[in-house]
């Protein structure tokens, strides 16, 4: 059976080139793949030097001609499914919503049904639209994401025009966007800038920290918005980048991990003075954007969900004696 792949990557390796594994040159050198997706393709011939194929340890040296063939990902069969969403606002060119806790954004092995696309793609369908493919199948119009359980305002482009805009606005970072979150103890600082590099975990995989082979500059203001006694505080957040996990992982390095967060925080923060607490207390209240189409700026402003809200009344009434 002949596999259809991408147009295949030629280049010739610099002088200046360290001796290194082919994989590890690869995955530094694209970090879109893992080593493991690399060592995949190497096995499966995808990958080769000076017209040969190799083994993942094989060094390269400077003058190696390497030919890289990327297979075409099946096309997924995802189902549309009736999921209700609340739309803040839609028009031909995009839609912004607010996700609710507990919704994935998109699919991934194990979550390949009831996601956040699956329910857009319901709504597309219903509507008459083909959104943007830019993101592949898989993320349809999706121009940046939320963890699972957080909650808060998302956009979502119809169109590849306003999906290449908006993306260049993330990427600039000229996109306002504020959090909130409920965290564990009270900073002593009222506000402050949190600026450490991070990057996926060098021994937890599914982790991020400042422990890491590949740091990537991130960093993130924040804001005592509300005191709890000693035990716990509202923060207001204003990532100057958006890495992975960036907003987790910066509250845990000042020693103050979200409510709730236990990859990062633990079981001290699933319970705070006898009050239980259900999920990550992360919200995204805020999202503002210049339209790809009109060129005005539009904000939109959620509150914290009624989860949210309840853990900061029992907040309140642990700590008001």
């Amino acid at each position: 059976m002949h596999r259809v792949t991408t147009t295949p990557v030629e280049f010739v390796i610099t002088a200046g080139e360290s001796a290194k594994r082919i994989d590890l040159f690869l995955a530094n050198r694209d970090p879109t793949f893992s080593r493991s997706a690399l060592q995949r393709l190497i096995e499966e011939g995808c990958i080769q030097i000076n017209g040969r194929t190799v083994r993942p340890s094989q060094k390269i040296k400077p003058g190696d001609r390497i030919r890289l063939e990327v297979p075409r990902p099946e096309p997924l069969d995802l189902q549309p499914e009736a999921i209700p969403f609340e739309i803040l606002h839609e028009d031909a060119d995009l839609l912004v919503l607010n996700k609710p806790a507990g919704l994935v954004v998109h699919p991934a092995p194990g979550n390949w049904s009831g996601t956040l696309v699956n329910a857009l793609l319901h709504h597309f369908a219903t509507s008459g639209v083909t959104p943007s493919h830019i993101g592949g199948k898989e993320r349809p119009g999706l121009v940046h994401r939320l963890d699972k359980e957080t909650s808060g305002v998302m956009v979502i482009a119809k169109t590849d025009q306003s999906h290449r805009a908006l993306a260049a606005q993330f990427k600039l970072h000229t996109i306002t966007r504020v959090y909130e979150a409920l965290v564990w103890g009270v900073p002593k600082k009222g506000h402050g800038l949190i600026d450490l590099a991070i990057g996926r975990d060098t021994k937890e995989r599914k982790k991020f920290s400042p422990r890491t082979t590949k740091p990537k500059p991130s960093a993130t203001d924040y804001q005592v918005e509300q005191r709890y006694g000693k035990i716990a505080a509202r923060v207001k957040l204003s990532p100057r980048t958006g890495r992975t996990h960036q907003l987790r992982v910066h509250l845990t390095s000042i020693e103050h991990p979200i409510l709730g967060d236990k990859t990062y925080g633990g079981t001290k923060v699933m319970t705070v003075d006898g009050v239980a607490i259900p999920r990550v207390m992360l919200h995204a209240r805020t999202l503002g954007f210049t339209h790809p189409t009109g060129g005005m700026f539009h904000q939109f402003d959620v509150p914290c969900p009624p989860d949210m809200q309840q853990v900061q009344d029992l907040l309140c009434a642990a700590t008001a004696h």
